[in-house]
């Protein structure tokens, strides 16, 4: 569960147009953080995870979508390159 929670969070940063770095810092969480969180290494708290969604403009149930469903709310994220 965490690795897809963590794949479904570098998805959206990717659509984003976002860095590990990047979104570190949109939602005052550590890079390395971050990329551990990506890889499943972390088992993330709702706290980080809301700070996460709230910062890409998402909300926590975005991270346990279907993934078929990525695609559709990916579209909802305008790309902004910092």
């Amino acid at each position: 569960m965490l690795l897809e929670i963590g794949q479904r969070i570098r998805f959206f940063r990717e659509k984003k147009g976002w860095s590990q770095e990047e979104l570190a810092f949109s939602c005052a969480l550590h890079r390395t953080y971050i990329g551990a969180v990506e890889r499943g290494e972390r088992n993330i708290s709702i706290l980080s995870l809301q700070k996460i969604a709230l910062a890409m403009g998402l909300q926590i149930r975005d991270f346990f979508s279907n993934p078929d469903e990525d695609n559709k709310i990916a579209k909802a994220i305008p790309y902004s390159r910092r």
